[in-house]
């Protein structure tokens, strides 16, 4: 069995597994828990502004998201731009009314809803001297929204991280909870673990295990050179170009993360886990984009992780705001539908168009730009690897792939080095007679 052959079988049982074991997670011993598939409504409400980065909340996106097949929505926000400095750090009663408006349209479409506070930059480099302002939040969003269905979930705070170190934070989020389970001791509350809440911060979380309300989070952005390339925000920012093909060790990078969060989970009285951040920013090509996104939620899902994507409609978005559709590619890479399979195709010289979504049933037609390419020593197009019987050879570099599941072809290519050994015959004859004409003489 070749290894193209290999991907596609793993590729197919992934797909199946994604269509008939769609189930609710359970919480704890035997609570059902709704969540299963969300997406986060990002670069709007954390802003410092909202709208300063470029996404404005319309009422309509949370029919939109509901109708593409999702049941959640993280909705991040930077409570502490719109609070005083001073105690009692009371929140602004506009802002709050913006967040109503928002929690009640998604609420009215039946999401689960959850709020978190989002890039409270302050408390990361000075956690004591903002412990107090973090508590004062907490409880006054806690008592405005005690009386909210209890689909309105809590996120205590987006990705601790500097110096508010696992220890410190682990104290924080311990009375942050006893505040908030004053006016809601029954609501969802989500914690994730400091060092940007990630797998490796699980060990250092230390949650109060008699609260069955709790879920913690874990944010997945691995390879982050991936993930992240050209990411202006990060300095110095990845190079673009990398891809991400699916490759046995591509796949078991993120799949050891992954079990790492299950055991980390078993070990603490399975208390449930929510992959609350994953997406791969708009720089990377879209085929590895699909790749890496369909292969981490499946896997998620395979685990019993219900999961958000990041994000909507901005740098890492599955939907277009300007063209006011979905980002196809990406909406099946998370929702898939079961009439339909992406064929990739990779190359490693030139370019191929024809790889997305197809339709059970039809052909995809790939197609390469140039067949050879250099000089003394060329790149030529030698077969299409990962043919199957009803695919077709149009011509060299145009094939038909008939699509019934999931389909993976590589390009190969092979070394020509006829002009070179045609350049070196000509000057060895070249020389020949010239060393003959000169021993003539």
């Amino acid at each position: 069995m070749t290894k193209m052959e290999f991907s596609c079988i793993i590729l197919t049982l992934i797909m199946f597994l994604s269509l008939t074991c769609i189930s609710p997670m359970t919480i704890g011993k035997g609570t059902e828990h709704k969540m299963y598939r969300g997406i986060n409504l990002g670069n709007a409400l954390e802003a410092p502004k909202e709208g300063e980065w470029g996404v404005i909340i319309k009422d309509e996106y949370f029919r939109i998201i509901r109708e593409a097949g999702f049941d959640t929505v993280r909705i991040p926000i930077r409570w502490s731009a719109h609070a005083d400095d001073d105690p009692p750090y009371k929140i602004d009663d506009e802002f709050f009314k913006m967040v109503d408006w928002v929690v009640n349209k998604s609420l009215e479409q039946g999401l689960i809803t959850i709020i978190n506070i989002h890039h409270y930059e302050d408390i990361m480099q000075d956690p004591a001297g903002h412990k107090m302002r973090f508590l004062a939040l907490w409880s006054q969003i806690s008592e405005h929204y005690k009386d909210y269905p209890e689909n309105l979930y809590f996120e205590l705070l987006n990705e601790p991280h500097g110096r508010l170190t696992g220890k410190i934070w682990n104290e924080l989020l311990a009375e942050a909870i006893r505040i908030i389970r004053v006016t809601n001791p029954s609501r969802k509350i989500i914690v994730g673990p400091a060092n940007w809440n990630s797998i490796n911060g699980l060990d250092s979380l230390i949650i109060l295990e008699n609260d069955k309300n709790i879920i913690v989070t874990f944010h997945f952005y691995t390879p982050f050179e991936f993930t992240h390339q050209g990411a202006e925000w990060v300095h110095p920012p990845p190079p673009v170009g990398k891809k991400w093909l699916g490759t046995e060790t591509e796949r078991r990078q993120i799949t050891s993360l992954l079990d790492e969060a299950v055991k980390w989970s078993k070990e603490h009285g399975n208390i449930p886990l929510f992959l609350g951040e994953f997406g791969v920013y708009w720089k990377a090509d879209m085929d590895s984009r699909v790749r890496w996104t369909y292969f981490v939620a499946r896997e998620a899902e395979r685990r019993g992780i219900p999961w958000c994507y990041w994000e909507f409609c901005a740098g890492f978005g599955a939907y277009d705001p300007k063209e006011r559709k979905w980002r196809e590619p990406l909406l099946y890479a998370l929702i898939p539908n079961p009439n339909k399979h992406f064929v990739s195709a990779i190359t490693d010289y030139g370019n191929i168009t024809g790889t997305g979504w197809y339709d059970e049933g039809t052909y995809a037609t790939i197609k390469l730009d140039k067949t050879a390419m250099g000089f003394l020593v060329r790149n030529v197009l030698d077969h299409f690897e990962g043919l199957k019987s009803k695919d077709k050879i149009i011509d060299e570099r145009t094939v038909q792939i008939y699509v019934d599941g999931p389909k993976e072809i590589r390009a190969v290519w092979r070394k020509d080095c006829t002009q070179l050994m045609l350049i070196v015959i000509a000057a060895c004859i070249s020389i020949g007679m010239l060393l003959f004409m000169m021993k003539r003489r």
